[in-house]
């Protein structure tokens, strides 16, 4: 098979494309033919070596990539044959190995497409099994009415674009912010009340109705300027900080303007699979049921390297998917 390997820490050019043996799946695993991969923003923290969070950079050479969809092509020893033939989708865990033609993983972490009420395209699962399940673990935090006035930073991100459909569905006012023309024209797809264009000094400016949920995956300036703006009683959701630091926010900030804050995303840290296959369940039952659309930036698996770039860079929209060769 064809997988691509880490084999030093450092930029994203140390990705290349090898040919490795078949993969055998062991007692109560299952071998995955893959139609996508997912690449989080996580990926490329541990390709440079970086901790993220609870996962180590690990051994090198390495396949990266936790996300994969396909089909069932092989089953191991104590595993129902019925699942030969499959279409899947599985978050590997802590165990890498998702950019490449094949994987195996627990039959457990397996979520049945075919189950769903409608079709869910193998490059939608992968942006669902993580991206929406985190998606799902936001909204639960911030249980939105008609009421909210909501202000989501990096609109145009994989939970971003999911989370603005969330809020226009709950009724809520949404204000939808990203940076520069290309994202904010796919957006407007999305038909928010507000688009602003964070990439301009002024943005915080141009917000015509101060929010009153602020669901901040961005942290940094960004998620600080997205604070100051909460109207009285608001209150910020973070949920992750692309920036490369959280919001910062102090206990006086909350007391003095009269707000809250929070930060998860509505499951403990470190959830095993038995926690979080409801909202995974969940952002997949919204897919196939037409209610979620993702945003997609999908590569080549052998283009991996220029995907990192491109995600580091803040080119790319949406989730993005790595797509091996099908034949």
């Amino acid at each position: 098979m064809k997988a691509i390997r880490l084999h030093a820490f450092g930029p994203p050019e140390n990705l290349r494309l090898d040919d490795l043996p078949d993969l055998e799946p062991d007692d109560g695993e299952v071998r995955i033919a893959v139609r996508a991969s997912g690449i989080h923003l996580l990926d490329t923290v541990l390709r440079r070596g970086e901790t993220g969070g609870p996962l180590p950079p690990g051994a090198l050479p390495t396949v990266p990539g936790r996300e994969v969809a396909g089909t069932v092509d092989r089953v191991g020893a104590g595993v129902d044959d019925s699942w030969r033939g499959r279409r899947v989708v599985a978050h590997l865990g802590f165990v890498p190995g998702g950019y490449a033609e094949q994987a195996v993983t627990a039959v457990d972490r397996l979520f049945d497409l075919e189950a769903l009420p409608g079709p869910v395209t193998p490059a939608d699962a992968v942006a669902l099994v993580g991206t929406g399940r985190t998606t799902v673990g936001v909204l639960t935090g911030a249980a939105l009415t008609a009421d909210d006035t909501v202000l989501i930073p990096a609109a145009a991100g994989g939970i971003g674009w999911l989370l603005v459909q969330a809020a226009r569905s709950a009724g809520a006012r949404v204000i939808a912010a990203a940076g520069g023309p290309e994202k904010l024209g796919r957006l407007r797809e999305l038909e928010p009340d507000e688009l602003i264009d964070y990439s301009r000094p002024d943005w915080p400016d141009r917000v015509q109705q101060a929010p009153t949920v602020v669901l901040d995956g961005v942290g940094g300036d960004v998620g600080r300027a997205a604070f100051e703006l909460l109207a009285p009683g608001g209150r910020l959701l973070m949920f992750g900080y692309s920036s490369g630091t959280a919001t910062r926010v102090t206990t006086d900030d909350l007391v003095d303007r009269g707000v809250g804050a929070s930060w998860g995303f509505g499951f403990p840290r470190g959830s095993g699979p038995e926690v979080l296959r409801p909202y995974v369940l969940e952002a997949l039952r919204r897919a196939a049921a037409d209610e979620w659309r993702p945003l997609l930036t999908s590569y080549p698996l052998a283009q991996a390297a220029q995907a990192h770039t491109d995600l580091e860079s803040r080119r790319t929209l949406g989730k993005v998917v790595l797509l091996p060769d099908p034949s």
